[in-house]
């Protein structure tokens, strides 16, 4: 755990929008240069299949996956997936509540001081896919052939959720291919409140899918079991869709394990911390702190 620190509840900061671009941050201790036009081609249809790098320069790369279709109104057209020449990272501003939270790479401080450059990578027209799943395999697939495409690049970071990866882990991972978005894209965040017995989890990523997030404020149970349940949670949900509504309840938490006897009520709400964004509230009866 990192050194407990004092934020600052800001609600004037809001999430992107349901289905915005997620950018992936990719962090290197030496400037580097964008990789030759054959090579990005090679592994991008490596990892996602036949397509086309449909343009490229020192500064920007676009490759399109030919499978991964975007849907509008007035035609479809294929996602685009593009990469940006190396940056320096002081431009790029991590706030301290994001870095607080960046469990899955405890040497966080140490590669972020120590990586003054980073490449940027999007997914554009991506909200538009018709299968929200689609576009988690796409995110995962591009992620695992950046890594191989830069072998220099120390870390990974998904901007939306914070979440943070060494290259070594996302190298070597063994998750299977369809828990691959929950693991490295959404985050489970922890906060104590000040000044109380409280405790809040919540998850953060979720809306790029069009999915909601989950938030639990609650004292007198291991926040552990929490953060397991909310991980169960966001795989239900995933596996699922939007399948609870205002009122439905879920199994709770008995002795750390998960016991559907337990009925925890479901609640759609504005997050309590930022930034703020849709979330289910779970009302976890006798540990729930806070009004409902």
């Amino acid at each position: 755990m990192k050194e407990e620190q004092i934020f600052n509840q800001d609600l004037s900061q809001k999430a992107p929008e349901a289905g915005a671009v997620c950018p992936i941050h990719l962090f290197f201790k030496e400037k580097v240069k964008m990789p030759s036009k054959e090579k990005i081609v090679e592994m991008m249809q490596k990892h996602l299949g036949e397509g086309e790098c449909f343009s490229y320069s020192k500064d920007m790369a676009a490759f399109t996956p030919k499978k991964y279709i975007a849907e509008f109104k007035d035609g479809n057209v294929p996602v685009q997936l593009m990469i940006t020449e190396c940056l320096e990272s002081k431009d790029y501003h991590i706030d301290e509540i994001t870095r607080s939270q960046m469990w899955d790479c405890p040497e966080s401080e140490e590669i972020l001081s120590a990586c003054p450059y980073h490449v940027i990578a999007i997914d554009m027209l991506a909200g538009a896919l018709p299968d929200y799943k689609d576009r988690a395999n796409m995110l995962m697939d591009f992620m695992e052939a950046l890594v191989e495409l830069y072998p220099d690049c120390v870390a990974v970071q998904f901007q939306n959720s914070g979440k943070m990866f060494t290259r070594e882990k996302i190298v070597n991972h063994q998750i299977p291919h369809d828990k691959r978005f929950i693991y490295f894209a959404v985050n489970v965040r922890f906060f104590n409140i000040q000044g109380t017995p409280d405790s809040l989890v919540d998850t953060i990523g979720m809306n790029i899918l069009y999915l909601p997030d989950f938030q639990y404020h609650f004292h007198n149970i291991d926040p552990n079991w929490v953060v397991n349940h909310a991980y169960n949670s966001l795989t239900y949900i995933y596996d699922n869709g939007v399948v609870i509504n205002n009122g439905d309840t879920i199994g709770g938490i008995v002795d750390g394990n998960l016991d559907s006897s337990v009925k925890w009520r479901c609640q759609y709400e504005d997050s309590l911390i930022q930034p703020v964004r849709d979330v289910i509230d779970i009302y976890m009866n006798e540990y729930a702190s806070g009004q409902r």
